[in-house]
């Protein structure tokens, strides 16, 4: 019998219409081992229950997302306090997993306001990291800087690259702030191999994401991820990057896929992970 590979954790996106509590049930029914989260489907259980199904269920707990959106100088001290009750959460969820569970903040970093420029979206970001940080650390948890890739820039990320993250996460110089390998924003950089061995050097590989890429892009982007196989990432070098780097932790697979939302969920998640086997599992160590 074919089983889901042991280091495969399910983004909650990829199901994304799934409640919470249909997501872990179905995990736990299939042998997935680890569950990745999103705050709004946490909140919609409110966090209380969220820990109790978590912990009942003895899934690990491989992410939450997301924080960040630290950008827009309008909005600071909001978005300021709205990390930090993420960061609460991460904690929280984190220690009701099973061993091995990882408590990771996803952070996108935001896009550029009206009337800023890049360069001065990109600064505000860091303050914000920078500034976070020291609350991140003493909570455990670890905030993931994750680059989106540059058709992003304008409206979601500004951070394009890697190699940008992990400036950021030196500069901050804080061992609490990491960056997350999303195979859907970095596989066309022809840096990328360089700096997942340089953030796996410096230990701040914090999450390895599974995704492919495939064109034509949808009208909506946001909706342009595809399954593992799906697409014309080399998963195989990749893999073996992340693996040579030191990273030992759940692979997400996080889609973002009508056709795939429209599938019934526990339809969509056999898919995910059988998938996921042929083309990532098979190449971690």
């Amino acid at each position: 019998m074919t089983l889901p590979h042991a280091r495969f954790s399910l983004n909650q996106a990829t199901i994304k219409h799934a409640s919470l509590g249909e997501a872990i049930g179905l995990c736990v029914e299939q042998g997935v081992a680890s569950i990745g989260l999103w705050r709004e489907p946490v909140a919609e259980a409110g966090l209380g229950r969220s820990v109790r199904l978590l912990r009942d269920s003895g899934l690990r707990f491989s992410s939450m997302c997301r924080g960040g959106f630290l950008t827009d100088p309008k909005d600071r001290s909001a978005a300021l306090d709205e990390n930090r009750r993420a960061i609460e959460e991460t904690a929280a969820l984190a220690a009701a997993g099973a061993r091995g569970s990882a408590a990771v903040l996803v952070m996108v970093a935001g896009g550029i306001p009206e009337g800023s420029t890049i360069a001065e979206a990109r600064a505000r970001l860091e303050e914000g990291v920078a500034e976070l940080a020291p609350e991140a650390e003493a909570a455990g948890v670890t905030l993931a800087l994750e680059p989106l890739h540059p058709m992003y820039a304008s409206d979601r990320a500004v951070l394009s690259t890697l190699g940008q993250a992990l400036d950021i996460a030196e500069r901050v110089g804080s061992p609490a702030v990491g960056a997350v390998v999303d195979a859907f924003h970095v596989w066309w950089d022809p840096d990328v191999a360089a700096q997942v061995r340089r953030a796996g050097a410096a230990g701040r590989i914090a999450s390895y994401q599974a995704c492919d890429w495939r064109t034509p892009l949808p009208a909506d982007v946001l909706l342009s991820r595809h399954l593992p196989g799906g697409g014309v990432i080399d998963f195989a070098a990749l893999t073996a990057l992340v693996n040579e780097s030191g990273y030992t932790g759940d692979v997400e697979v996080e889609v973002f896929n009508a056709e795939l939302w429209a599938q019934p969920y526990g339809e969509a998640l056999r898919e995910t992970w059988q998938t996921f086997n042929a083309h990532v599992g098979v190449h971690l160590s």
